[in-house]
């Protein structure tokens, strides 16, 4: 088990981790979803109560398919739609900030 987690902490990009887990990928997919992909696939291992009695290959077995699911998400859909991110979430990617909430922000004698 101990091999198994130090191979996934090696793990760095998406084509790293899909490449790891034997997944076929677009790599255009994984140009526009990438950060997107890894985030949904963490959101997937924490979701999955049952790994942590798992054995390094049902372990192994259970992420492969996570990730698939996780890219699979970005093959028919964008970021936007999945709202990953916190940006996304809010108010369908738009910030609004209020003038008197930047006015706050700035400095005394710029405010005035």
């Amino acid at each position: 088990m101990e091999d198994f987690l130090q191979q996934l902490k090696a793990l760095s990009s998406a084509e790293d981790f899909l490449q790891f887990f034997g997944v076929p990928f677009d790599q255009g997919v994984v140009n526009v979803s990438r950060l997107h992909i890894l985030k949904r696939f963490f959101q997937y291992i924490r979701q999955d109560t049952a790994l942590a009695q798992a054995d390094e290959l049902q372990m192994f077995t259970a992420y492969r398919g996570l990730l698939q699911k996780a890219y699979g998400d970005f093959v028919t859909s964008t970021p936007a739609q999945e709202k990953v991110f916190k940006v996304f979430q809010d108010t369908d990617g738009r910030q609004h900030v209020s003038l008197d909430s930047l006015k706050t922000s700035m400095p005394r004698r710029l405010a005035a």
